[in-house]
């Protein structure tokens, strides 16, 4: 399969702005994600998506590579789909990588690429070991057969019978067959999706399915949210 991997990257983040180019021992955030993501085996291109001529020019700079797409659009995804269009190519697939892990382990894409091979959409979760209540974690629940029902910033489910039920954190990164990446950028919003600030919800709520692997990997995949993340990053690399 002929996979695009995709980093949207934005500089003007409200909750951290310029966050991309933080400092990471001496190497741009966006630069650890890039250089992790080339790692993959199931990548046959890879290309950072911003809309600010900074991150831009850091990635080319660095020998990577970068396309300046349209600064109004409204997420990640429109971006892949817009660098997609930008890149050409015979893509049968684009997978959507955060960047804002820079810890990321270049086995979930490759591991997120395997689910595409019979689905239009997937994604990856991880069992949480230890208190799930933070917001900023995705929680997940799925079918006995591995497709989302449901993605919240709660506590999901709720354990009233069953103490040792897992509880899955959202990993966030995106597979999807270059058809329908198409298709959902053209959906509406929906009530949930823009309730929990969440956008693979609409996925949902328009019907569609999201496979969802479980992760096999070992990596410390922790997404930069806040400038305490980003020492916390320093600090597992400084060891």
């Amino acid at each position: 399969m002929n996979i695009l991997g995709v980093i949207p990257a934005r500089y003007a983040s409200t909750r951290f702005p310029g966050k991309p180019l933080a400092d990471i021992l001496g190497k741009p955030m966006i630069m650890r994600v890039y250089e992790r993501a080339k790692m993959s085996e199931a990548l046959s291109g890879l290309v950072v998506a911003t809309d600010d001529a900074r991150i831009y020019d850091c990635v080319v700079n660095a020998d990577g590579h970068a396309v300046m797409t349209d600064s109004s659009l409204p997420n990640g995804t429109a971006r892949c789909e817009q660098a997609l269009r930008i890149c050409g190519g015979d893509y049968d697939a684009v997978i959507n990588i955060q960047g804002d892990e820079p810890l990321l382990d270049p086995v979930m894409i490759d591991e997120v690429a395997g689910l595409l091979e019979n689905d239009c959409c997937a994604t990856l979760c991880r069992e949480i070991h230890g208190d799930a209540g933070n917001p900023n974690a995705v929680k997940v629940v799925m079918t006995l057969d591995g497709y989302a029902l449901y993605f919240s910033r709660s506590v999901i489910p709720y354990k009233r019978n069953a103490s040792d039920l897992p509880v899955y954190e959202h990993i966030g990164i995106y597979g999807y067959r270059t058809e329908f990446l198409r298709e959902y950028v053209s959906l509406s919003d929906t009530p949930l999706s823009m309730a929990e600030s969440l956008e693979q919800l609409r996925i949902l709520e328009h019907g569609r399915r999201i496979r969802v692997g479980i992760i096999r990997s070992e990596g410390k995949s922790i997404g930069v949210d806040t400038p305490e993340d980003l020492q916390r990053v320093r600090e597992i690399l400084n060891a």
